[in-house]
């Protein structure tokens, strides 16, 4: 392996590992969309009247509003937008950003260390680019997990909580309670995940990953977005005879939701009539059309994210927040297996081929991408209004499986937080020298979402009103 270095950033090994070069993308990577997926039935649905009527009440914006005032005795939130880099599998943190290169080789794996911009941090090899930038981070070593099983974890992870029985009735997901304590009806969502689907595991589909008790009304806006930077929306698919050009059209938008108007009044009502709303929010905004369309974005700025679903999903989450859109999720993968069987979806649950996948995909897709993200927030003066958090929902045991991979861990594990008041440069907690367990006070995810909705503007005040992590804890000495 051969590679670069960036800044002249030492290295504790021999050899580093640079992603590939960059890649050319479609310059017509915007789809149009549709309104729901539903037929028309009898005279017991919808009338065109009340379609009409409905969809005419809802607010026309062009434009997002400016940041929510803070409420009398509220602190002012330092971070006007949250960025959430959901690493879905579980990174090993050995082969991470927490490498242990004084362990036997069972455990530390082939991987050398690289020194970076903070004294005291090394890195693995495979990240180059981030090690140039630690001076725009800190990282996480301590954080513990309830349970090793993903489905589980990964609603404990995000919602911050265990659900209320066993593996359902979970809380609110961190960027549903920031959408609701936010409100607003702008052109463009409060909460958006950009995803390739549904976050599942080979056993079935996570719990926790929406308005969870509160309802589906609640739940983000998927957006999916191609490795060309192809961008489609699956809840608002493409009306037959409706053009891009044309969405400004009112007349000719009517028309075309005349033939797709009626529902039958069965329980799925409530959440057509909210997918609806949005729907119409973003075809008649053209703030709405503009957002999604990463055409607009130069090939310069394009390349130095990717040519990956990762890669664009984080330029994607720029133009987003560039929009003050206050919660963006992007997801690594839908499915948390690496390869499963027929198919591969490259998560972070890597029992076989994890060291192969992270020399050739998962190290330098991430590094590429986070680093991009970074200096772009950076360089149009965001990064100080814009929490960026990567994290998984455990991490992989510090002893090399059978397979040559490894398996779940949510003793420890390790993140990264960048902006929106955190505090740069710092190393946060210690795992023991083989990586098993935190020696320092383990970080939970309740505490994870008490910090992030504080960074967002949910003070105290705020959680008590919502009743959500009213005693909540902030991460120590992570946040100004």
């Amino acid at each position: 392996m051969a590679g670069g270095n960036e800044s002249g950033v030492g290295r504790a090994g021999e050899s580093v590992i640079i992603c590939g070069g960059e890649c050319g993308f479609s310059r017509s990577g915007f789809q149009v969309f549709e309104v729901g997926s539903f037929r028309s039935h009898d005279c017991h649905g919808v009338s065109r009247r009340a379609l009409l009527q409905f969809g005419a009440g809802l607010p026309l914006a062009s434009a997002v509003g400016g940041p929510a005032v803070a409420a009398p005795g509220e602190s002012v939130r330092p971070a006007r937008s949250v960025i959430l880099l959901w690493l879905w599998g579980g990174p090993s943190h050995l082969d991470t950003f927490d490498p242990k290169p004084e362990a036997p080789q069972e455990i530390r794996g082939p991987f050398s260390t690289m020194s970076t911009r903070t004294p005291g941090l090394h890195v693995s090899e495979l990240f180059p680019r981030l090690a140039t930038r630690s001076n725009r981070f800190s990282v996480i070593r301590s954080h513990h997990n309830h349970t090793s099983v993903h489905r589980v974890a990964g609603s404990i992870a995000l919602s911050g909580n265990k659900g209320a029985s066993g593996d359902s009735d979970y809380g609110p997901t961190i960027g549903s309670i920031v959408q609701r304590h936010r409100g607003g009806d702008g052109a463009l969502p409060r909460f958006v995940s950009i995803t390739p689907g549904p976050l599942k595991t080979a056993l079935g589909s996570v719990q926790g990953s929406g308005g969870g008790r509160w309802g589906r009304a609640y739940d983000p806006v998927a957006v999916r977005c191609s490795d060309t930077g192809e961008v489609n929306i699956p809840s608002l698919r493409l009306l037959e005879g409706l053009r891009l050009e044309r969405l400004s059209d009112r007349r000719l938008l009517l028309g075309v939701l005349d033939r797709t108007t009626a529902l039958a009044n069965d329980a799925r009502s409530a959440a057509w009539s909210d997918s609806f709303a949005r729907a119409y929010r973003l075809l008649t905004s053209v703030e709405g059309r503009r957002v999604f369309d990463l055409s607009r974005e130069s090939e310069r700025i394009r390349g130095r994210y990717g040519a990956s679903v990762f890669g664009q999903g984080c330029l994607l989450a720029r133009r987003l927040v560039e929009a003050e859109v206050p919660f963006v999720q992007v997801n690594w993968s839908q499915y948390v297996e690496n390869i499963y069987g027929s198919r591969t979806d490259f998560g972070w649950d890597t029992h076989w081929l994890n060291f192969e996948h992270m020399a050739d995909r998962h190290g330098p897709i991430l590094d590429r991408a986070l680093s991009a993200l970074l200096d772009d927030l950076s360089e149009r003066g965001l990064l100080d209004s814009t929490l960026v958090v990567a994290i998984g929902e455990f991490g992989r045991t510090p002893k090399i499986s059978g397979n040559a991979g490894r398996d779940h861990w949510p003793a420890v594990y390790s993140s990264l937080w960048a902006g929106g008041g955190v505090i740069p440069g710092q190393v946060i907690g210690q795992s023991d020298e083989r990586a098993y367990a935190a020696v320092t006070e383990p970080i939970t995810p309740d505490m994870v979402v008490t910090t992030m909705l504080q960074q967002a503007g949910v003070d105290t005040e705020g959680r008590a009103r919502l009743r959500v992590f009213e005693e909540g804890r902030v991460i120590d000495g992570l946040v100004s």
